[in-house]
């Protein structure tokens, strides 16, 4: 289901979330998803559907051009939360509003799970954060810690779903 998908990213420059500011700062590194790590996924993909999360997928041309996971879990002392895992578009179609088409779908998908809010621990890239940033998505108001302790340098953002 992702052989052909391309989780390939580059980063140059990063946001770093300090003293309630998010600061731009350099930083380079490259993401790339191995076989392996494909095939972790797709066995998420199985685990959330069981337990009641949702994966949304957009296909051009027969094949995967991004994807969205909503986990099971609801959290929250004061919105019921529901984690957004994963939305990724593939590489070769970036650029063409798949992420914006899916990230809306995803929205709804969540509110119709009963969620307020989607929670991000998102990818510290600048155009990561310019991404969520336009779809809305701000600092989150409650840090889930076990989110945050997977990736501490991940940016933990908050969308209400209501709203879209």
């Amino acid at each position: 289901m992702l052989d052909t998908f391309n989780r390939s990213q580059v980063t140059q420059n990063v946001l770093v979330h300090e003293s309630g500011h998010l600061l731009q700062k350099e930083d380079s590194f490259k993401d790339e998803w191995t076989f392996q790590q494909k095939r972790e996924i797709i066995k998420h993909f199985r685990h959330v559907l069981n337990l009641g999360g949702a994966v949304i997928v957009a296909t051009l041309e027969l094949r995967i051009a991004g994807f969205a996971v909503i986990e099971p879990e609801e959290f929250g002392q004061t919105f019921r939360y529901r984690e957004l895992s994963y939305i990724h578009v593939t590489l070769e179609h970036r650029g063409k509003g798949i992420g914006r088409k899916l990230f809306e779908k995803t929205s709804n998908v969540a509110r119709e799970l009963g969620a307020d809010k989607l929670y991000i621990g998102s990818h510290p890239a600048v155009e990561t954060q310019r991404f969520y940033s336009e779809m809305g998505c701000v600092l989150a108001k409650e840090i889930n810690e076990s989110i945050y302790l997977r990736e501490t340098r991940d940016i933990q953002l908050e969308f209400g779903v209501s709203r879209s």
